[in-house]
């Protein structure tokens, strides 16, 4: 393990929870049994950057429901472990499936449920409100809370780093074609 920011330029993935991550970690309950959840529009628009740049994005997550569901789809994410309870072996299944090496893995996630996956990677970070001993696991602590901000921190540091972020914003959207994938 050497400096953060030689690190993050060996990236071969960026993994997320969704609970207290992409989200405040607030829900409300449907009466369908679904979730509402709050995102905020600029981590959004950094991983569908990030996916149209080329990066491999995964979500690893204990959240379920058909409006996640929608709203990943909407970012473009294909690799999406919903309803885990085992996050540790998605994370094994998704490096076994494109060969990554866990070391070159950043894994952002903000409660004890992730801290296997963090422990398991080389670069675990987490949002500034995460649980105590995710924040002492993590290499880095974005000064942005969940939900508020934490992803599109990370994500701009490792493609600023590599000279991608900023290149190219045509055709980026959150929410074209969601319907059609």
């Amino acid at each position: 393990m050497g400096n953060f920011k030689e690190d993050i330029l060996k990236t071969e993935a960026m993994i997320f929870d969704v609970d207290g991550v992409l989200t405040d970690g607030g829900i409300i309950p449907t009466r369908d049994g679904d979730f509402i959840r709050k995102y905020h529009a600029k981590d959004g628009y950094a991983i569908a950057y990030a996916i149209k740049m080329g990066y491999k994005i995964c979500i690893i997550t204990g959240g379920r429901g058909e409006n996640l569901s929608y709203r990943l789809k909407m970012l473009h994410i294909e690799d999406i472990y919903l309803d885990c309870s085992n996050k540790l072996a998605a994370l094994d299944d998704y490096c076994k499936k494109y060969g990554l090496n866990r070391e070159n893995i950043i894994y952002m996630g903000d409660d004890i449920p992730d801290l296997e996956c963090m422990q398991a990677v080389g670069i675990p970070v987490c949002p500034a409100d995460s649980a105590m001993e995710v924040i002492e696991a993590s290499r880095y602590v974005s000064e942005f809370d969940g939900g508020r901000g934490c992803v599109r921190d990370i994500i701009e540091q490792v493609l600023r780093a590599r000279g991608d972020w900023a290149k190219n914003s045509d055709g980026v959207t959150c929410s074209r074609d969601a319907k059609s994938r």
